[in-house]
């Protein structure tokens, strides 16, 4: 399942919660029939370009899943699914207008992808020891990439919106752990997903705690290539992270112009993303002689 949902998110979550009497057989019929209808609005809902539809169809469908994770709380598919959704939410419609909030939704993001982590055989993630973690993910394979590579991502949201807080800052390690094995596996994954990760991942980091510009770059010229140019959102990461941190401007601007050059829709089943892509990268167009002064 994707990470955005239409208006009919709400009505099905109302049939989902109005028999609570049923038995768990029945409930677990009831989601996965549910399950399935929403990956075809998915593939509708990706294809489209209103952002302030999608926008206001996010609650909905955040309450929607959450009523089906409480009727199957071990189905791993729903947990990940759930995770995505509040991530995606926190990150594009709401993190430039409430940080609280923000922090809650990618808490619950954070939770979720945990949960399915255990769902698909570790032992607690989060408080497991290190060499027991570590266990967990060498035994992990190219099926649980998704898993693996989602669980990461919302994790590393978490944690760089709570960048005062130790405890937070000591679980990078198993966050960074996680999507080297998701690039060993597949590094082409979600349209090299795991290459920009260690892009954004490398680039952010002083020098002293394992950052480097350079090998950022190797990354995300990789993932811009998988993505063969269609990924808008990857060349917006490149410009914002790399470009602006590297002082080259020429670069900055021509790769943002790229992506508001190529139409939304080059791949349909990415053009809500490659929307919001355009959006961003607008945004940081408006501000690059603040950020080359």
């Amino acid at each position: 399942m994707g990470s955005f949902r239409c208006w009919i998110w709400f009505s099905l979550f109302l049939l989902i919660i109005s028999s609570q009497s049923a038995c768990l057989y029945s409930k677990k019929v009831r989601v996965g029939t549910a399950a399935l209808l929403l990956e075809d609005v998915a593939k509708a809902a990706a294809r489209q370009s209103d952002l302030r539809m999608i926008r206001k169809g996010m609650p909905a469908y955040l309450m929607l899943i959450d009523g089906m994770i409480e009727a199957w709380p071990d189905n791993e598919q729903l947990l990940i699914a759930a995770a995505q959704a509040y991530s995606s939410f926190a990150s594009v419609f709401v993190a430039d207008q409430d940080k609280e909030y923000t922090k809650l939704l990618y808490e619950k993001a954070k939770d979720y992808a945990l949960q399915s982590l255990v769902a698909r055989g570790f032992n607690d993630p989060l408080k497991s020891s290190f060499d027991d973690f570590q266990k967990d993910v060498q035994a992990t394979g190219k099926k649980d990439v998704p898993y693996i590579f989602w669980a990461a991502t919302c994790w590393a949201g978490w944690i760089m919106l709570n960048l005062d807080s130790m405890e937070a800052l000591a679980e990078l390690p198993r966050v960074e752990l996680m999507m080297r094995k998701a690039l060993e596996l597949d590094e082409g994954f979600y349209y090299g997903g795991p290459h920009l990760f260690m892009g954004m991942w490398l680039a952010s980091r002083p020098a002293i705690a394992g950052g480097d510009l350079q090998k950022a770059q190797g990354h995300f010229l990789r993932a811009l290539d998988l993505g063969k140019g269609k990924f808008l959102m990857a060349y917006v990461y490149y410009a914002d992270n790399y470009a602006r941190r590297a002082f080259d401007k020429d670069l900055f601007v021509s790769t943002l112009q790229k992506v508001l050059e190529t139409p939304a829709d080059c791949l349909p089943e990415l053009t809500l993303v490659n929307t919001m892509a355009q959006k961003k990268a607008k945004e940081l167009l408006s501000n690059v002689d603040e950020y080359f002064e």
